[in-house]
């Protein structure tokens, strides 16, 4: 048994693991980052449907294709206007109003 502990000793990260605090980010932003994972599904789809990349939809939207990644992975929290944008470039409707 003392051969197994120290071979993970061995192996062992020198740096700390974070996996607590993230796991406490996400709990806390739980509400916005499901609504942000939902905007990206239905982004993704919709980019599908028309054969569009994340580089044409940046160029759509005036911004890089960097950040329509981060949009489409689901964890960037979007402001209302950026929202508006996409909504008007893709056709979609993100929220409906009642």
């Amino acid at each position: 048994m003392g051969t197994a502990i120290e071979h993970l000793r061995k192996h062992q990260s020198p740096t700390p693991s974070k996996w607590r605090e993230e796991a406490e980010w996400r709990r806390a932003n739980k509400a916005w980052l499901r609504r942000s994972q939902m905007v990206a599904v239905k982004m993704l789809d919709k980019m599908e449907a028309m054969k569009w990349t994340q580089q044409q939809v940046a160029e759509k939207l005036g911004c890089t294709q960097q950040y329509i990644s981060k949009i489409v992975k689901g964890s960037e929290n979007l402001s209302l206007e950026m929202l508006a944008k996409i909504e008007d470039c893709l056709d979609i409707v993100i929220f409906e109003s009642k």
